[in-house]
């Protein structure tokens, strides 16, 4: 898909992580001018050492907790795409506090920011995590449930104050709620990695991979090139699609056997002893939803969204990155 965005000063918060530092790519890919703002709490330096060659690449560091790193970071900016934050259901249930001031109070710093130096859209990274406890299938847009972690309430107090923003001061805003993204670039380490590069690492190492509950969960994993598509389709979208919030994803559901049987296929092409690794089954995790599969008609109507990779496609091209890179 041809997407026209070219010689605009971008903002990408949470710049030097998994989805912030791959928009960043795709960005200067196009001509753009890209800012990076980071505090590498969780992103990472090697993320960036291609890009911090190129002269419309700038590194500002700093954390969105502090405003003034916030007004400094927006100054001259055309748009901003905010990726920054605290993930992880799990961290938020260890340690409230930090998630909320991250992902709440440096979220409120960046509006504030937007606000103050006119930028023209404001995007950012909302999540599917403010379902809930709604049972309802496939997830669309207007029917949530209630929170089930602190990392939920902080990404659904985003949605209310975008919300706010936009209707007080007029600035364009566009919520991305995101399905369990994964691509290149996405950490395997750490205690609170993402399931797919953490699967991806103990099997390469012929380690037994621990499934929460019986791995019949199943969630809407979402490949990173259809995210990309979704961030530069909301900065060219025109006024009927903004003010509003999206479900990014692929719109079919899998399970968490159904990956392990795939990652086993994809990743016994390169080592076939991994055909054989068992998997182990833990207990279920506090804060999980069981089912996630979202409708992307609205985004595919409004911003005319049309995700190109599913599953298997995404976990083919995943699994060669990983291959060459871990």
């Amino acid at each position: 898909m041809e997407i026209q965005i070219s010689n605009k000063k971008i903002l990408v918060t949470g710049g030097a992580g998994f989805i912030g530092s791959n928009l960043c790519e795709e960005l200067l890919k196009r001509n753009n001018t890209v800012v990076c703002f980071d505090n590498f709490a969780t992103g990472r330096r090697e993320n960036l050492v291609a890009m911090q060659e190129i002269p419309n690449f700038t590194l500002f560091e700093g954390d969105i907790r502090n405003l003034e790193d916030c007004l400094s970071a927006t100054k001259g900016v055309d748009y901003v795409l905010h990726q920054a934050a605290l993930g992880s259901v799990p961290r938020s249930i260890k340690d409230p506090i930090t998630s909320n001031d991250v992902n709440v109070g440096g979220f409120l710093n960046m509006l504030v920011a937007s606000r103050d130096n006119k930028v023209k859209r404001f995007v950012y990274a909302a999540s599917s995590s403010t379902y809930g406890d709604s049972e309802s299938l496939p997830k669309v847009e207007d029917t949530i449930g209630k929170p089930l972690s602190p990392y939920a309430v902080t990404k659904y107090v985003n949605e209310l104050y975008a919300d706010v923003f936009s209707k007080t001061y007029g600035l364009e805003t566009i919520g991305l709620r995101y399905f369990n993204v994964f691509g290149r670039k996405q950490d395997p380490n750490g205690a609170y990695a993402a399931v797919i590069p953490k699967f991806v690492s103990q099997l390469m190492n012929l380690e037994s991979p621990i499934v929460n509950g019986d791995g019949n969960y199943s969630r809407d994993f979402t490949y990173i090139d259809n995210v990309i598509q979704a961030n530069l389709l909301s900065l060219v979208a025109g006024k009927e699609a903004v003010n509003t919030v999206y479900n990014v994803a692929y719109g079919d559901r899998n399970t968490l056997n159904d990956l392990l049987g795939y990652l086993k296929e994809f990743l016994g092409e390169h080592n076939s002893k991994i055909k054989d690794v068992e998997v182990i089954h833990g207990a279920n995790r506090l804060g999980d939803i069981p089912h996630s599969h979202a409708s992307v008609d609205k985004a595919k109507k409004l911003l005319k969204y049309d995700p190109q990779f599913s599953l298997q496609k995404g976990l083919k091209e995943a699994v060669s990155w990983y291959w060459a890179n871990l």
